[in-house]
């Protein structure tokens, strides 16, 4: 059995992540964890950025944290909420394993109206804007712009006839679960993110994993249970119900949002501006994230630019 790791200070690495992006690390704004209580009995945990009140909530992917919008947030340096969804980071994990959007939904709802009831906007990758459909469109009153990242309600069925090489690092979250060491799961995670920093792969690895009593590593989350059935019919009905300002953003290189989707998001939700990122996967966010962060200060504003 192995020694058990001393684990860095969870925010040390923010001033590398802020270098990388061409940032003063003197600008890295105070970064704080809470927990929030939500129905069921479980806790959602968050990281809250800057000390203004938060103009933007930001939610994850399958298999990621709230770490992922680290760059993304730093480019941005607005107030935000990033959290961390059921079963997933320092977030509860759930008996039932359900982890699907319209569970999702509730849980997000209630950490919005205790920490971020007047936010500009709600931000969702993949998992995250599939929760994000729903949220917008049984709570309006908490979302009054919607960002999507690579998503449709579509994309799940999509991704189960993908290759493993255009999966990326989605692929991960079908993998291994243990690992002898840190090091094989950052190597795995490198390998499968050609388009990012080995760096930056290496500080997601870090904040996505957690040592075993048996002195093995895992990842940080847990997983949907398969026989589960998915609202993707449910989905494609919110998402045309949706009255606020909707933006999806989708990756150049990515396959997650098929033809057949995007015509049918034309059909149900012309509204819906598209945008498409060159040069970035699924996850944008890691890919690009100035990019990403331009679109999104564009389509929100700051407060003080209005």
């Amino acid at each position: 059995m192995s020694e058990p790791s001393v684990e860095p200070s969870e925010f040390a690495s923010l001033a590398e992540a802020a270098t990388e992006v061409g940032l003063d690390p003197a600008t890295v704004p105070p970064v704080r964890r809470h927990s929030v209580d939500v129905p069921g009995s479980q806790q959602l945990s968050l990281l809250a950025w800057g000390t203004g009140e938060p103009e933007l909530v930001l939610l994850h992917g399958g298999g990621q944290n709230a770490h992922t919008w680290d760059l993304v947030l730093l480019l941005l340096g607005r107030p935000a909420v990033a959290i961390d969804l059921p079963g997933h980071g320092h977030s509860s994990w759930r008996p039932d394993r359900d982890y699907g959007p319209v569970r999702n939904a509730g849980a997000v709802a209630a950490v919005i109206e205790q920490r971020a009831p007047r936010a500009d906007a709600v931000i969702g990758m993949s998992l995250g804007g599939l929760t994000t459909i729903h949220l917008a469109a049984t709570r309006p009153d908490l979302v009054r712009r919607a960002v999507l990242v690579d998503v449709t309600p579509g994309s799940r069925d999509a991704a189960a006839a993908m290759s493993a090489q255009q999966r990326g690092a989605v692929q991960l979250t079908r993998g291994p679960r243990a690992f002898a060491s840190r090091e094989e799961m950052i190597d795995a995670a490198v390998s499968a993110s050609p388009r990012r920093p080995a760096s930056a792969v290496r500080r997601g690895v870090i904040h996505n994993s957690h040592q075993l009593p048996d002195g093995t590593w895992a990842w940080r989350y847990d997983q949907l249970d398969p026989d589960l059935p998915f609202p993707t019919a449910e989905l494609w009905d919110d998402l045309a119900r949706l009255s606020m300002p909707t933006l999806l953003v989708t990756g150049g290189d990515s396959v997650f949002v098929s033809t057949a989707d995007r015509a049918e998001l034309a059909r149900r939700a012309p509204a819906v501006r598209v945008e498409t990122v060159d040069g970035a996967g699924h996850a944008v966010q890691s890919d690009q994230p100035a990019a990403l962060a331009a679109l999104i200060a564009q389509f929100v504003p700051p407060r003080g630019s209005r």
